[in-house]
């Protein structure tokens, strides 16, 4: 990508202006002139303002600059402009740059000439707008723009014309739909998509269709649908133990790193309950078994004191863990106390100059030649451009680059009335310099403690959410883009989003391959204002699913499995906060350790005695006590096989061809049918499921047969005679998931007392008028009358409107890739500044 460069622009029009605060005023920088401004001529909100730029050549437009709250539009033409901005200028003097957005929903980067400044808000009532300067860089590099405005043109037709394709074949308007793809280059689905169409729609060949799911499945169509499918919970419990029969004790707030080449998982330290700890522990994944690296790293050369609330990484490329933050017994003590504690321990010598709390960085060689050392990379990271001493922050690292990315926590600096909370920080291994990152961002992101951060290595974007500040616990959400410096806020609320209530210490882990983090909720509160803290007994987990960073994505439960194939309950591990988990990418297991199961009630050791005289007994006293645990998990996903998309497609396909049978041939065929052939596809075990196919039974006695004389006879009723069983004939066209309504060209908002004319494709009201709403007869295409057998009669209208429906219902198993584009084309009319 060339590098971006200040580009000149010309202003193009804007609204009304006040007196000599000309637009063109913003075209140079004189920030002591008073004059040198663009000032609208009236107050927000009541009048719309904007000033429109024209640059001088098409460019790719990447930063403007110089009001409070504003939106920023960019195009090709003044007249259909995208956002590409929306934020806030501070009220100072110091300048500030944006970067604008020049990639579309789909990744495709766009061109443009013109820029578009629409004011929201003042920073004063009483103030008009006023914008002082204004400069705009971008690319403009001939070669690089006529590029990217020629794949960016190619891009929008093609997306045209794979709407229009969708909307002719819809309509049944095939030959001018195959002389489109014969003359263009564009593939509107998958072929196997394209031939389940022609068979199933347009043939009414039932075994090939079915066929078609299984080569559907082959090419990988539904392995979309299956991910985003509601995944369930599949928990193990591990026993391992080492040769001495120990395992890690009850601890919570420790630390864990995966070795996932080799599949060991490290952990440290943790908090008891009544101390804090500093055994250092490996898990063997394959071997099932525990092994203790130090039963004291305080007393290793350069290892780190007993701690907590601390976090560890581990780096593929060094296979080196790095260890940083702390909540410590002795932090708590006041800062010369603290000092002799560190002295003591020889953590500082003798002489030296007070440093109350200071933020010491590990590193712990795993393997080659100095496997088993620690190294203490820096006594202070504050004194270095790092972090201050910190609790319940989060650190994750993006190995390939060898960066670190520490945020959040809470400042240890034995204040413990006023909380400070720390802010986003890299370290870079290869210099070993700590930089303190300041995004540039639409709405800054607010320093947390005991959130949750995960990296996604393939987008370089950093994901941060939730935690506590003071007394609040948020349900924020924001990606932080590492290559622009940029933060976008996913979520103010995501609980208002349907997904997890606010909560502190929840962990998450992310598979960037998926594009899911899992999240595993901690702490919540029973009521947004209550100080109280709960863990719900139902606590669920959580899946967050998207397609893009810096777009919202989906929230989702997952599913806890009840029971086993014997009947026997499932063992799921209880709630807790503070724990740890680990993921394994590459065998997609999860790994949860220890945490806080909160207070449960327990037996005093003392025995509270009744007076003397009262004649009770003795009885013993019930406390509120903290649980620890030191239970060790293993958790995968459970979705729904390849197999099971297909037993529902079927089940969809089976369902029209029982339709079709009811009209076409005799009621004991069509009855024998579906007691076997549907009832084989049916899951009875899903409610949804078996209502759908007792209501299919109602469609076979409700439906009238075509008999040899050309009568029609219900499938109950003497020969000779029209009639329904039910009540009267559903109007409405049905649902997919609603096959037992009767299938008819009526609209859902149309009155009862309106009469389809088949002969004009119109509606007779009661008044005698005409309205008519169907512009194409829908008449056979001579592309089916080539498909169709010679004996083989016509496909109705209805029949063919029937089928399409099914099948666009089918095309929800199938990837966006692999199918038609989603939406309709009639939807762009009434779009904003639609057709």
């Amino acid at each position: 990508m060339p590098p971006a460069q200040v580009m000149t622009y010309a202003i193009a029009g804007c609204s009304e202006h006040s007196g000599n605060y000309i637009p063109e005023n913003i075209l140079v920088d004189v920030p002591q002139d008073p004059s040198s401004r663009w000032s609208g001529a009236q107050q927000l909100p009541t009048a719309k303002q904007w000033i429109l730029l024209k640059l001088e050549t098409l460019s790719v437009v990447k930063h403007p600059c110089n009001m409070r709250e504003f939106r920023v539009y960019v195009g090709l033409n003044p007249h259909h402009m995208v956002q590409a901005l929306h934020t806030q200028l501070k009220d100072d003097t110091i300048y500030e740059t944006f970067p604008l957005k020049h990639v579309n929903s789909e990744g495709m980067c766009f061109p443009t000439q013109f820029i578009k400044i629409v004011p929201v808000s003042a920073h004063g009532l009483s103030f008009h707008i006023s914008i002082w300067y204004v400069s705009v860089s971008g690319i403009t590099d001939p070669s690089y723009v006529d590029n990217i405005r020629s794949r960016y043109e190619e891009y929008r037709e093609t997306v045209v014309l794979r709407h229009v394709l969708k909307h002719l074949r819809q309509r049944r308007l095939l030959t001018p739909y195959q002389n489109i793809l014969t003359r263009s280059n564009i593939q509107v689905e998958h072929p196997v998509v394209t031939a389940l169409h022609s068979s199933f729609v347009l043939q009414g060949n039932w075994t090939d269709s079915e066929a078609l799911l299984s080569e559907a499945s082959s090419a990988g169509l539904f392995d979309a649908y299956i991910q985003y499918c509601q995944p369930h919970s599949q928990w193990k419990r591990l026993h391992g133990v080492d040769a001495d029969g120990d395992a890690p004790s009850k601890r919570g707030g420790h630390a864990m790193a995966l070795d996932s080449e080799n599949g060991l998982i490290y952990l440290l330290g943790g908090w008891d309950g009544q101390k804090s700890l500093d055994d250092f522990w490996v898990y063997d994944v394959n071997a099932e078994r525990w092994r203790v690296i130090s039963h004291s790293t305080s007393l290793e050369k350069n290892g780190p004191v007993a701690r907590s609330c601390h976090k560890m990484v581990y780096d593929t490329k060094s296979s080196c863990i790095y260890l940083l933050g702390r909540l410590g017994d002795g932090d708590i003590l006041k800062p010369d106390d603290h000092q002799e504690l560190l002295r003591r321990a020889g953590e500082i010598p003798d002489g030296s100059r007070p440093t109350p709390y200071c933020s010491e960085f590990y590193r712990y060689h795993t393997r080659r030649l100095d496997g088993g050392k620690w190294d203490l990379l820096t006594f202070d990271t504050a004194s270095c451009g790092g972090p201050p001493l910190i609790f319940d922050h989060q650190m994750v690292m993006d190995c390939e680059a060898q960066i670190l990315y520490v945020f959040g926590g809470r400042v240890v600096d034995g204040d413990w009335d006023s909380p400070k909370y720390s802010g986003l920080y890299s370290y870079n291994v290869r210099t070993s310099k700590w930089k303190l990152l300041q995004p540039q961002s639409i709405l800054s992101m607010t320093s947390t403690v005991g959130h949750s951060m995960v990296l996604d290595q393939m987008t370089h974007t950093l994901f941060i959410f939730a935690g506590q500040r003071e007394d609040k616990f948020l349900s924020d959400m924001y990606a932080y883009d590492i290559a622009t410096n940029t933060v976008t806020e996913l979520f103010s609320n995501f609980s208002a989003s349907g997904g997890p209530d606010a909560c502190f210490t929840q962990r998450a882990i992310i598979d960037g391959r998926l594009k899911e983090i899992y999240v595993f909720c901690g702490l919540t509160r029973s009521q947004p204002t209550c100080a109280l803290t709960s863990l719900r007994a139902d606590t669920p987990n959580w899946i967050y699913q998207y397609t893009h960073p810096s777009r919202p994505g989906k929230w989702t439960k997952i599913l806890p499995e009840t029971i086993q194939e014997g009947g026997e309950p499932v063992e799921v591990p209880l709630p807790r906060y503070a724990h740890q988990v680990v993921y394994d990418e590459g065998t997609k297991h999860v790994f949860m350790h220890g945490g806080n199961a909160g207070e449960v009630s327990a037996l005093a050791e003392e025995i509270e005695t009744e007076g003397e005289g009262s004649g009770d007994e003795d009885r013993p006293r019930k406390v509120l006590k903290e649980t620890r645990l030191d239970d060790f998990w293993t958790m995968k996903l459970l979705r729904a096989a390849p197999e099971e998309i297909i037993r529902r497609a079927k089940y969809q396909i089976r369902q029209q061809q029982f339709r079709e049978m009811c009209e076409e041939q005799p009621p004991v065929k069509a009855l024998r049918f579906l007691q076997t052939e549907v009832s084989a596809v049916v899951d009875h075990s899903n409610p949804e499921e078996t209502s759908i196919f007792r209501a299919l039974l109602g469609h076979l006695f409700s439906t009238p047969i075509t008999t040899d004389d050309g009568s029609t006879e219900s499938a109950s009723t003497p020969k000779g005679t029209t009639t329904y069983l039910l009540e009267e004939p559903p109007k409405k066209r049905p649902r997919s998931n609603t096959p037992d309504e009767a299938w008819t060209s009526r609209l859902d908002d149309e009155d009862d007392d309106e009469i389809p004319d088949a002969s004009t494709s119109a509606t007779i009201t009661s008044s005698g008028q005409k309205r008519r709403h169907a512009v194409l007869s829908l008449e056979e295409d001579p592309e089916e009358t080539a498909l169709r057998d010679a004996p083989t009669k016509p496909l109705s209208l209805e029949r063919f409107r029937q089928r399409t429906e099914v099948f666009e219902s089918l095309l929800q198993f199938v990837g966006e890739d692999g199918k038609q584009p989603m939406g309709s084309l009639l939807d762009m009319v009434d779009a904003e500044d639609g057709i």
